[in-house]
Parts: C-alpha cells; sequence; structure tokens
C-alpha cells in the first residue's frame, strides 16, 4: 500500500498532510528515480517495520543518487531538520543526493517501547529502512556511534554499499579507550542519565551538550539540550549509551570492501582522535582526513566544515 507522509516545510515547521500509518509492504513513491521533495523545502517521513515488529520512522529528501546516513546518538527527523546542530548537514547532504536517514529504535519518531535495544537491532533498523525504501546501491554515512553500525552494515551487505564515509567514529566501546578514571566518568554519565535525563536542569544538559560541541553557540547548545529532553526517555537513553559501550567492530575492519573515507577532528571529546585514525589504518586503502577542531558535530561557522563537504562530495562523485 501507499505509505501515508508528514511533510516538514523547511526552517517554518511541520505541516501534517495525511494520517500517519505504518507502511512495511512496499517501498515509497519517493525512491530512486521517482519524483522526490524539494531539497530545500519539505522532507517526507514514513514509517516501516523491522524484523521484531518495531516501527522505524524514516525521512527522504533531496533528489538524485541515494545517500543513506546511518542513526547516531539521539536523533529526531523533525527537530533535528529544523536544528541549527544539524540544517546545514541536510541542506548540504540533499543538494547532490535523495538523503535517506531515519530514528533508531527507542528515539524520535520511532516506537519508544521496545525490547531489544542493542548493537544488533540498531544495525537491523538499518537494514529495514534501506529495504523499505527499495534501495539495491548507494554510498553510506556514518556519523559518531553510526560509523559502527555503518561498518557492520558495509560487511554484512558488500554488494549494496558503493562508499563508505566514517565521521567522528570508533569500532571499539569507550571501554577500550583510556584509564580507569575515564571508565569511572563514563559510568556517572551514565548514573545522571538514568536519574536526571528529561529533566529541565541546565547543568546537568550542559554535561552532554560540551562534550558534544564545546565550541557552540548559545542557541545551538539550547537546542541540544532540548533534543535530550525531547527524543527519549531516561531509560531508553541509558539503554542506548550502555549498547554503545559495548560494541566493538574493529575485527570487522579488514573485511571491508567498499571505498571508504574516514574523516576525524583532532580534538574531538567524544571519540578520541586516535580512534578514528585507527579505523582508517585497517579498512584496506581507505582514505583518511585529519580536521582541525573540538566539536564532535561539525557546526556550520566551523571552519572544518567547508572542507569536511568538499572531501565528503569529492569522494561519492569518485
Amino acid at each position: 500500500m501507499a505509505a501515508p507522509y508528514i511533510r516538514t516545510v523547511h526552517r517554518r515547521g511541520f505541516r501534517f498532510v495525511a494520517d500517519v500509518a505504518e507502511a512495511d509492504d512496499a517501498p515509497p513513491d519517493s525512491g530512486p528515480g521517482a519524483p522526490t521533495p524539494s531539497a530545500k523545502a519539505t522532507q517526507t517521513i514514513r514509517f516501516c517495520g523491522a524484523d521484531d515488529g518495531v516501527r522505524i520512522a524514516y525521512a527522504t529528501a533531496g533528489s538524485g543518487p541515494p545517500l543513506v546516513k546511518a542513526s547516531n546518538w539521539l536523533n529526531h527527523l523533525e527537530y533535528d531538520w529544523e536544528s541549527p546542530v544539524w540544517r546545514h548537514v541536510f541542506e548540504e547532504l540533499t543538494r547532490d543526493h535523495l538523503l535517506v536517514r531515519y530514528d533508531a529504535r527507542g528515539t524520535g519518531l520511532s516506537d519508544w517501547e521496545v525490547n531489544d535495544i542493542s548493537f544488533d537491532a540498531f544495525v537491523g533498523d538499518l537494514e529495514s529502512v534501506v529495504d523499505a525504501v527499495g534501495l539495491e546501491r548507494f554510498p553510506l554515512l556514518g556519523i559518531s556511534q553510526g560509523c559502527s553500525f555503518s561498518i557492520a552494515y558495509a560487511v554484512r551487505h558488500p554488494e549494496r554499499v558503493t562508499h563508505l564515509v566514517l565521521y567522528g567514529g570508533y569500532a571499539r566501546c569507550r571501554g577500550f579507550w583510556g584509564s580507569e578514571q575515564d571508565r569511572e566518568r563514563n559510568a556517572a554519565l551514565k548514573s545522571l542519565i538514568l536519574n536526571e535525563w528529561g529533566m529541565e536542569i541546565p547543568v546537568f544538559c550542559q554535561v552532554f551538550t560540551s562534550l558534544f560541541i564545546p565550541d557552540g553557540t548559545a542557541e545551538q547548545a539550547q537546542w541540544v539540550n532540548d533534543l535530550q529532553r525531547i527524543t527519549t526517555t531516561p531509560e531508553n537513553a541509558y539503554r542506548i549509551r550502555d549498547a554503545g559501550d559495548q560494541l566493538d567492530v574493529e575485527d570487522l575492519l579488514s573485511e571491508i570492501k567498499a571505498p571508504t573515507l574516514v574523516l576525524h577532528c583532532r580534538d574531538d571529546a567524544v571519540a578520541p582522535f586516535e580512534e578514528g585514525r585507527k579505523i582508517a589504518a585497517m579498512i584496506p586503502d581507505a582514505r583518511f582526513v585529519a580536521l582541525e577542531g573540538k566539536n564532535h558535530l561539525l557546526l556550520e561557522d566551523d571552519l572544518s566544515w567547508p572542507i569536511f563537504m568538499d572531501h565528503v562530495r569529492e569522494f561519492l562523485r569518485s
């Protein structure tokens, strides 16, 4: 059946043009080669079903060859579309591509009440979205934790991934990164998530925001603070963080067949620069670009932002 949809008018708000319902038995009519919303005007949101029945929300915007973005730590299709932290990313990516992105289980517009929040389930969500859109071959973009999902997908489906772009990622969980003090700090953050998440406590929210965008403006920081409150429950945020603390895809790196571009900021406080360098060193013939900056999420005014886009565009055209 044809999937009903929501349209988001860029920088103006959200317009519901049909009832929202699940559509997991046929690809949407905005797949590759079909008419799509204007890259600067609208995105279209639909739902598909994962193997365990969880409903996953996904969005398409722009036109041209497809580009799939894996989910990362906390997404919300509508909120991110308007956010000054993500807006410039989507504007640039949809200039040349039909951009496909989605909310992972337990977050955003996808189902929140789910039994399975695990690495395998997150990779399965990516598989479900790609199948729902009807893509055969496409480049895959991983950002932050989304790099690990992208790595696993590229190894499971080498025939489908034409290019792999990994930014700000890591192949192993935080327990491998550093000292006992680092692990204790992570345990403290998880305790804060479970006990303080969703409360309007600026100090608590700012702990996470200052790690992700230390050079962000007050407006950008507030958007990230608000995202933490609206995108999921405290229990789900804890479970997602805990799942991330157990991942290890390092053994898969040597099996990647797709041409790969790895980019990483030197002073990233969330994912150490060494982890990005290691990913590039262990993937056969991967290209590596070191970017200057502290922000884990590249902001529009970052000096490295246009450099990032230049490298990504050149790579995807190769």
